[in-house]
């Protein structure tokens, strides 16, 4: 039986008073890879947000990685993130220290005290997603696309259930564009489920994979045709 790692059922997400999105019924099982597409605006980021628990669900049913997003309280957040893994668009690396130091401040902000384990586990991320040789260098001494693999490398290091990535690319050109996508596929071809938002339709048909859409307060599966 597959493994099923988000469930929404007749879903309605507010920012606020106001409603963003209706009547959502989303399913996603381990080693997917889903889009979620839409105009700026349509609810991507309240969807996303909702589902790491920055936005609380007041309505419909909703599952994410064994958590129960209707009754979550504010102390389950931080154990709901380290099974979750969250790429955001604009990197959010802290600049006053090393990529092995922020790596080793999510680590021991999670728990782990180990100094052996916590070397071991940077290497094991930074070699997943190519930037092996750069621990030693500051965020602003690389470029958008390394810091992205550094942001993406930041989500693997408590091994989740779900990588959320939100826009990944969006700060990127092009050709970063589907270095950092090529990273994300190699990730979901060894297991990793991901869902992820974009807005770059390129990545989509070069890439094609199940893809949601978010339209006039609603999200419904797009058939991407196959010419």
């Amino acid at each position: 039986m597959p493994e099923t790692v988000l469930q929404l059922k007749n879903v309605s997400i507010y920012q606020g008073d106001s409603l963003v999105l209706s009547n959502v019924n989303v399913e996603m099982e381990k080693g997917d890879f889903v889009y979620l597409i839409g105009k700026t605006g349509t609810g991507k980021s309240s969807f996303m947000k909702t589902l790491y628990g920055d936005l609380e669900l007041t309505q419909g049913e909703g599952h994410i990685v064994e958590f129960d997003l209707r009754t979550l309280k504010e102390n389950d957040i931080p154990f709901l993130r380290r099974k979750l893994g969250v790429v955001f668009q604009d990197f959010k690396l802290l600049n006053d220290r090393t990529v092995n130091g922020n790596l080793e401040f999510v680590l021991r902000a999670t728990g782990w005290k180990d100094k052996s384990q916590i070397a071991s586990k940077i290497e094991d991320v930074l070699n997943r997603v190519g930037m092996k040789s750069k621990g030693f260098k500051f965020p602003y001494e690389l470029s958008g696309g390394e810091q992205q693999r550094i942001a993406i490398a930041r989500a693997l290091l408590n091994d989740p259930e779900l990588i959320l990535a939100d826009e990944p690319t969006g700060n990127l050109d092009p050709q970063t564009s589907i270095e950092v996508m090529e990273v994300l596929q190699a990730l979901n071809k060894k297991g990793h489920t991901i869902l992820m938002a974009t807005h770059d339709y390129a990545l989509l048909l070069k890439y094609p994979s199940k893809t949601l859409k978010c339209d006039e307060n609603k999200v419904y599966e797009v058939v991407q045709r196959k010419d």
